[in-house]
Formats: structure tokens, C-alpha cells, sequence
């Protein structure tokens, strides 16, 4: 399961690099509250992305 994430981490380069810089920003700096909120609903949206593209729990 571990490989199958790093595999879809490097198979959209993109998306991996705004995820890791918006998780980055908002865990270590205090940006203005109308710009948090939009970087986490970005960051909310990246999650739901990947969590359907990787498909880890196939029922």
C-alpha cells in the first residue's frame, strides 16, 4: 500500500509539489484567515483527488 501512494506522489508531480508546499505552509507559518481557509479547502480538495485516485480500499 505504501509503494502504491509514493507511485501516485510521483506519477503527478504537480499536484505532490502544491500539496506538500500547502501542508508546509499551513503547519509551520500564520497566514492571514481568509488565505488559510482557502489553502486548506485547496488542501481538502487535494486529499479527496488523490484519495480517488489511488483507490486504496477497492471494497
Amino acid at each position: 500500500m505504501f509503494k502504491k501512494i509514493i507511485n501516485g506522489f510521483i506519477d503527478q508531480p504537480l499536484l505532490t509539489s502544491l500539496f506538500v508546499t500547502d501542508f508546509l505552509i499551513l503547519l509551520f507559518h500564520k497566514p492571514p484567515f481568509l488565505f488559510s481557509l482557502a489553502m486548506l479547502g485547496a488542501l481538502i480538495a487535494m486529499c479527496l483527488y488523490f484519495g480517488q485516485k489511488l483507490a486504496l480500499f477497492k471494497v
